[in-house]
């Protein structure tokens, strides 16, 4: 019996209509559009601008067109996980919404929180119920509503970013693609540089949290973006190094779309070429959990059958990784 690996058949992706552009943003905070694009890359964000609608709403979305294009019936859907910073409500899954809204009846499904390594995290979880045989049906989307925890007096947020949601569908795959490889780590001691202080078990909203602003995103620039750098490039060499590839095997990297610099660097460290980086951040800001679906459903044109795809995340807790994939359909 040949050996089953995890293989993304299909995607789908969903923004907001909302264009957030840094001129706008010229208008609320004290930035100009020169001062962002030189240290992030972002020219604009979508925001989902809805008051009643949730991280849900988005991930809905993502997955109705991810089902309307494969042609999937969704009560063949056996899972259902919901990469997310930004649940819907405590306690009630938004995953479990998100099966019953779509129609997938037949699923089980949960919310998986790792910040802005959600995605990545949750494709080594789906990828693994997919080769354990048990399943055959595995829908991971990665959704964020950022703007819900945004403070938009706060330049050194606000600028950068924004909201989507992005979906994969996971079958088994016998002939060698799909999932190959993962390095997967995290450091618990960098959870005070980039967080949302109040509204855990640790620090519940109060009146006073409230007033001083706590349940906003924070994050210490600098801290974050070194850590960044180094983790990311480092995870991706080693996951080159696993597998005994060289740059000229690798046909694309879909890297985190948290800072354009960030991204660069991690190219550079394995001196890729720039035409094999996805790169959608400029169009999107960093959608947290959606970024690397994101660029899946941008990119799905140009992927080949057998394209060999290197994914790598970095995010708040510290969390961080790359992934190894062989690409299992031409769009």
């Amino acid at each position: 019996m040949s050996k089953i690996s995890a293989a993304i058949t299909a995607v789908g992706a969903y923004v907001p209509d909302y264009v957030l552009t840094n001129q706008i943003l010229e208008t609320m905070v004290d930035t100009n559009d020169e001062w962002i694009t030189t240290r992030t890359g972002i020219k604009e964000r979508r925001i989902l601008k809805d008051e009643d609608k949730g991280t849900s709403f988005l991930a809905i979305k993502a997955a109705q067109d991810l089902i309307n294009k494969k042609g999937i019936d969704p009560k063949d859907i056996e899972l259902v996980i919901v990469a997310t910073a930004t649940p819907d409500l405590k306690a009630a899954s938004t995953a479990s919404f998100t099966a019953s809204e779509i129609g997938a009846t037949n699923a089980f499904s949960f919310d998986m929180d790792a910040a802005c390594s959600s995605f990545l995290y949750g494709m080594s979880v789906a990828s693994s119920y997919i080769e354990s045989g048990r399943y055959k049906n595995v829908l991971l989307i990665g959704a964020d509503k950022m703007s819900s925890i945004i403070n938009y007096k706060d330049r050194a947020t606000c600028i950068i970013f924004g909201d989507g949601a992005g979906a994969v569908l996971f079958e088994p795959n016998t002939e060698g693609l799909g999932y190959q490889n993962e390095y997967l780590r995290s450091d618990g001691s960098g959870r005070d540089f980039l967080q949302a202080p109040a509204g855990g078990s640790l620090n519940p909203i109060t009146h006073e949290a409230l007033d001083q602003g706590k349940q906003y995103a924070f994050q210490e620039g600098r801290t974050v973006f070194k850590n960044a750098v180094f983790n990311m490039a480092d995870a991706t060499v080693k996951i080159l190094e696993r597998n005994n590839l060289t740059k000229e095997d690798v046909n694309w990297l879909a890297a985190h779309q948290a800072n354009k610099r960030i991204i660069d660097a991690t190219a550079e460290r394995i001196n890729l070429e720039p035409e094999k980086v996805m790169m959608n951040i400029h169009k999107y800001g960093n959608t947290t959990s959606a970024t690397l679906p994101l660029l899946l459903n941008d990119y799905e044109s140009q992927l080949n059958k057998g394209d060999n795809i290197i994914f790598a995340a970095f995010g708040g807790g510290f969390n961080w990784g790359s992934i190894y994939l062989k690409w299992a359909y031409n769009a």
